[in-house]
Order: C-alpha cells, then structure tokens, then sequence
C-alpha cells in the first residue's frame, strides 16, 4: 500500500518521459532486482537522502543519455532495460547528493549485480 509520499513520487512519472513500465495501471518488474532498485530509491527520497525531483532529472537523464547511444548505431548498446536506467539514475543521485562515496557506490553496484545474475541464473 503506497503512503501519501509513494503516490506521489509514483503518480509524478505518469506519463512522463520516465514513466515506469505497467501492466493494467500496476507498476510492472521482470525481476525481483528492478523492485528493490524501486523501493530503494523511493525510500531514500521519503527518508530525505534527497529529493524525489532531483532522481527524476537523473532518470531523465540516462534514458535520454540511451536513446542518444541508440540513435547513434553505437555499437555494443545495451538493450532497452527501464530498470537499468532507473539504477543509474539511483547511483548518480546518490552520489551527487554525498549519500555515498564511489567505495560506497562500487560496492552497492557489485551487489545488485550479483543479485541480477543470481536471479537470471536461477530462471534458467
């Protein structure tokens, strides 16, 4: 159940650029990773890590930042991941905010990236 702070930081992306993926007005994750990315990112905000307005300039930022890549023909683009994008944008608010230091960061990243792979290898 969303509180009044989890509404809005939800219902401020509807029909924005960064918009998160749904499915019959739900929020939609493939993986368990993309909701704890989700649920990291609006709990640091309502805790006031930072402000909800300075993650979605980051969001629209990197998905902004992808479509260029893909535009472009850059070789070795990554396919479109919503929540790929969404994590970068978590890592770049968080360190621009100095909630954590690149040590900090490096070691957050290789988690969630253990988590992704864990997850993928166990659909498999």
């Amino acid at each position: 159940m969303f509180t009044r702070f989890e509404e809005y930081a939800a219902s401020s992306m509807l029909g924005a650029p960064d918009s998160p993926p749904r499915m019959q007005g739900k929020l939609l994750f493939d993986e368990a990773w993309q909701r704890s990315v989700f649920g990291m990112a609006l709990s640091l905000s309502k805790a006031g890590y930072f402000e909800w307005e300075d993650f979605r300039v980051n969001l629209i930022e990197s998905i902004a930042q992808w479509e260029r890549a893909a535009a472009s023909g850059c070789a070795g683009q990554p396919n479109w991941d919503y929540y790929e994008r969404f994590r970068i944008a978590l890592m770049r608010t968080l360190e621009a905010a100095g909630v954590l230091d690149a040590g900090e960061l490096a070691t957050l990243e290789a988690g969630l990236s253990s988590t992704e792979r864990s997850a993928r290898s166990s659909e498999t």
